[in-house]
C-alpha cells in the first residue's frame, strides 16, 4: 500500500477529511521550500502536493503562474525538485508527498529514469495535467513498477465515459477540479460539487478530492463533509508572495502561510464534526 493509500485510509477510520496544501518547489527560492512543507504539516497538512515549475503552466491561474516564473528563475527544475524532496523526507518519512506538473520535463527525463528517481527520493505520486488518459499506459507501467500512485484530474466538464477510463488508470485518490478554469477562479457551488462527487464515486473506490476555488477556512468547510480532502493551492502561493511583497523575513512570511494553513484545518474539522 502506498504512503497516499495509507493515509486515506486512516482519515477514514477517524472520520477526518485530508487537508492536501498545494505549493510550488522553489519559490521564492529553493531555500525555502522544505521548510515550508515541515511547517504545512506541523499545521495540521495530512498530503503535501508539490508543484513542478514549467515554462508554460496552462492550467494555472495568474498567481501561480507568476510562482513558477519566479522558481524557475531561481535555478528550479524537476532534477532540483527531486533533491528537495530528498531533504524533506530526512525529517518526514511518513507524509505523503506528490508531485503535481506537467508532461514535458518527466518525457524529457525519461519515464523509466523518472520514476526511478522520484521513488528513491521519497516521491508518493504523480498529477500531470497535460497526460490524456488514452495516453497515460507508458508513464502508469513505469509508476506501477515503483508504486507510485498516478493521481489524475476530474472536471464537471468530464463525460461519464472518460470517468470510466480515467478512473480505471488512477490510483491513490481523484482530484475533482471543481470549478471551469484555471486555478484561483471563481466561487465554489457546493451543492454542485456534492451531485459530481456522488458521480465519480458511482465508477470508483478511491478518496476524491476538491481543489480549484479553496481559499479559506470557510470554502474549505463548506466542502469538506462531502469531500475525502480539501486541496489548496493558489491561496497559499498568494499569501506567501504578498508577505514577502510587504517585506516580511522569510520566516515571518512563512508563519503567515501556516496561519492560514491553521485555519484552513480547523474549519474542516469543525465541519465534520458538525
Amino acid at each position: 500500500m502506498s504512503r497516499i493509500a495509507g493515509r486515506f485510509r486512516e482519515l477514514a477510520a477517524a472520520g477526518r477529511t485530508a487537508l492536501v496544501p498545494y505549493v510550488v518547489a522553489g519559490d521564492p527560492d529553493p531555500a525555502a521550500t522544505v521548510p515550508l512543507l515541515h511547517a504545512l504539516v506541523a499545521a495540521g497538512a495530512d498530503v503535501l502536493e508539490l508543484g513542478v515549475p514549467f515554462s508554460d503552466p496552462m492550467s494555472e491561474g495568474p498567481v501561480i503562474q507568476r510562482a513558477h516564473e519566479r522558481s524557475l528563475a531561481g535555478g528550479t527544475r524537476l532534477r532540483s525538485v527531486l533533491e528537495l524532496v530528498r531533504e524533506f523526507r530526512r525529517d518526514d518519512p511518513a507524509t505523503p508527498l506528490l508531485l503535481m506538473g506537467y508532461a514535458n520535463p518527466v518525457e524529457h527525463m525519461g519515464y523509466d529514469v523518472f520514476a526511478d528517481a522520484a521513488a528513491d527520493a521519497g516521491v508518493d505520486g504523480l498529477l500531470t495535467v497535460d497526460i490524456p488518459p488514452e495516453e497515460v499506459a507508458r508513464v502508469n507501467r513505469e509508476l506501477k513498477r515503483v508504486a507510485m500512485d498516478n493521481i489524475f484530474l476530474i472536471a464537471p466538464t468530464t463525460p461519464e465515459a472518460r470517468l470510466d477510463l480515467i478512473t480505471r488508470e488512477a490510483s491513490g485518490f481523484i482530484y475533482y477540479v471543481s470549478l471551469k478554469g484555471v486555478t484561483g477562479a471563481g466561487n465554489l457551488d457546493v451543492a454542485d460539487v456534492s451531485r459530481h462527487l456522488a458521480r465519480i464515486r458511482g465508477h470508483t473506490g478511491l478518496p476524491v478530492c476538491v481543489g480549484f476555488g479553496i481559499k479559506d477556512a470557510a470554502s474549505a468547510a463548506a466542502v469538506a463533509g462531502t469531500a475525502d480532502g480539501v486541496v489548496v493551492g493558489s491561496a497559499l502561493v498568494d499569501c506567501h508572495a504578498r508577505a514577502l511583497a510587504e517585506g516580511l523575513a522569510p520566516e515571518a512570511a512563512r508563519e503567515r502561510v501556516v496561519a492560514l494553513v491553521a485555519e484552513i484545518r480547523s474549519g474542516i474539522d469543525a465541519a465534520v464534526a458538525a
